[in-house]
């Protein structure tokens, strides 16, 4: 098989899939990159486990020698809805999103063109969120009838869709033993849609730009670079920064999003330690810090008395997040490697914030994952990795408590998830 036709139809098939790249764990970031690296929660700073070093840490692909992998993660979020305590249970109701099943595909490649110099392409699934609740839920004319509206008193179904594919290309120089710098150009394509809100166009410096406007989409570029360095015998650790990603604009719904549909990739940064306490066996921490308070759209608190779309408009008012990674992997034998891990997220939703959210539950927090290598032969292998993140929920005053003060009732936005993947590895 020649590895540059396999990875151009695979980077065509991603793009095709690209739409269906719905992610949601740390914040809206994905728990891990590389199947390898999903089965330890994400812990892969200071690891060179295959050819994602792109999405990872860009120093690893000296270390990772020629390999390609390809795989594709089952992601399934459930999504909760309610409200109670409103003016006579008038506007109550409680809603499960639909759309659970998400197929995400990922692509890694990685060329030693020297024993200190290598180069490579990642092509993953970054992030993105993903609800879509029922109409008929309320009725919300003072004129009474049957419940035609959804929970947020728009038409028909209720919800948004946002996906986010990234390329990395990235180049390797080992300018030491043991040590090793890395960068990654980054090309980012997202998608976005939103309907069911026609309510929030009576608060939009542009109303016909709010809602039901079908998909709209946006290009933009980045950075990632990073290290790696062994510190002492089975001890290495590991540091990358991502900039922001500055994206162009969602013009269909520059009256909703802040700064005329601005609707950026935040910055975050990950440093790491890996250390070996036996024989065949790997302990990984990782620290990563997500900059959600970079991005306007998404960080501005959703009680800003200004228009949505305009610079100040409300946003969903996420905060900056913490993320703690922790993974383990054993050789159990020369044919099979053990993975598991612990994933643990800061909330970066608050309950002031709970209604515009209910278009965006990023709530959970405490994910586990397990994992496994095969060796199919000496040159090729198979991977799984699985992740389930425990049920979370936030509670707030309802928006509408603006427009009938003591009368809108209290919110609650819940959601858990599953994920299962599987990739294959080549080495050369």
């Amino acid at each position: 098989m020649n590895p540059s036709k396999i990875l151009s139809a695979a980077i065509a098939a991603a793009f095709l899939a690209a739409p269906s790249a719905a992610l949601a764990t740390d914040g809206y970031f994905s728990h891990g990159y590389g199947m390898k690296g999903k089965g330890m929660a994400g812990a892969t700073a200071s690891l060179a486990l295959d050819s994602f070093a792109g999405a990872n840490n860009p120093a690893a692909g000296v270390l990772s020698g020629n390999r390609m992998d390809l795989g594709i993660d089952w992601f399934s979020p459930q999504r909760k809805a309610s409200r109670t305590g409103s003016g006579g249970g008038v506007l109550d109701f409680s809603a499960d999103s639909d759309s659970t099943n998400f197929f995400v595909p990922e692509i890694g490649y990685n060329k030693m063109h020297s024993a200190d110099l290598a180069y490579g392409i990642a092509v993953y699934g970054n992030g993105g969120m993903n609800t879509d609740y029922p109409g008929g839920q309320l009725n919300c004319s003072p004129f009474g009838g049957p419940p035609v509206a959804n929970g947020l008193c728009g038409l028909d179904r209720l919800g948004v869709d946002l996906s986010q594919l990234i390329i990395a290309p990235n180049i390797s120089w080992r300018f030491a033993p043991d040590h090793s710098l890395g960068i990654a150009p980054l090309f980012a394509y997202q998608r976005f849609e939103a309907y069911g809100i026609q309510l929030f166009t009576q608060l939009s410096q542009s109303p016909g730009d709010v809602t039901n406007r079908g998909y709209d989409s946006s290009t933009g570029w980045g950075v990632r670079i990073g290290y790696m360095g062994k510190i002492s015998p089975g001890v290495t650790v590991g540091a990358a920064y991502t900039s922001k990603m500055s994206m162009s604009e969602l013009d269909k719904y520059k009256g909703l999003f802040a700064e005329n549909g601005g609707f950026d990739i935040p910055a975050h940064m990950t440093v790491g330690i890996s250390f070996e306490p036996a024989k065949d066996f790997l302990v990984a921490i990782d620290w990563e810090r997500i900059e959600y308070t970079g991005v306007a759209s998404v960080s501005n608190p959703s009680t800003n008395q200004a228009p949505l779309g305009s610079a100040n408009g409300p946003g969903f008012g996420w905060s900056d997040i913490d993320v703690w990674k922790f993974g383990v992997q054993w050789k159990a034998n020369p044919a099979l490697t053990l993975r598991a891990g612990y994933n643990r997220s800061e909330n970066p939703i608050q309950s002031r914030d709970v209604t515009f959210n209910i278009l965006a539950p990023g709530v959970v927090k405490d994910h586990i994952t397990l994992g496994f290598t095969y060796a199919l032969d000496k040159d090729s292998e198979i991977t799984m990795a699985y992740m389930h993140s425990f049920s979370n929920s936030v509670e707030g005053a309802s928006f509408f408590n603006a427009f009938a003060p003591g009368q809108g009732g209290t919110e609650k936005i819940e959601m858990y998830q599953n994920s299962l993947g599987i990739a294959w590895g080549k080495r050369w």
